[in-house]
């Protein structure tokens, strides 16, 4: 039975594990944008792992990270009682860094990228919308934020072939 815990705490977000990770270790508790905060938790995630790691073992870690996100977001969902609670910010911060795995790493492409993947998260736009009615539980928390990384990505790939052939 789930706890409807609609204001969690620092002290629900250390009772499990899972709740550590849902609310990206506490960022989740900021009382305003919390989603933001948990997108800019990629940017120290992705400059401590990214220059360490092959780019295919940065993408692993990026599945493992979602593969984790799921299961901690379906376990910290049950117990607040909200499937996708506005502080659960891991979905943000994972579908981000794969974001930020692609785009070009300088500041201007990175600070495009975080616009627009918030525009995405916050507007969801169909087809997001739609992944995020249709699949439940930690799934469906994780999914809709990669179907808005995936657009992210495509608007600044889009924008780079443009920029690319004026100059």
């Amino acid at each position: 039975m789930a706890d409807l815990v609609l204001r969690p705490s620092w002290r629900f977000v250390r009772r499990h594990p899972a709740h550590f990770i849902a609310f990206g270790g506490g960022v989740g508790l900021v009382p305003f944008a919390p989603g933001t905060f948990g997108t800019l938790l990629a940017f120290p995630i992705y400059w401590i792992a990214a220059p360490r790691l092959e780019p295919g073992a940065f993408l692993l870690l990026v599945c493992v990270l979602f593969g984790l996100g799921v299961w901690a977001c379906d376990v910290a969902g049950r117990t607040i009682g909200i499937r996708d609670h506005s502080g659960m910010v891991w979905d943000e911060t994972v579908a981000f860094l794969a974001v930020l795995f692609v785009a070009p790493a300088t500041l201007y492409w990175q600070g495009a990228a975080l616009l627009l993947f918030r525009l995405f998260d916050i507007l969801k736009p169909q087809p997001i919308r739609y992944y995020e009615r249709r699949f439940k539980n930690g799934f469906g928390v994780m999914l809709d934020d990669l179907v808005a990384a995936f657009f992210t990505l495509l608007v600044l790939a889009i924008a780079k072939i443009i920029i690319d052939s004026l100059f």
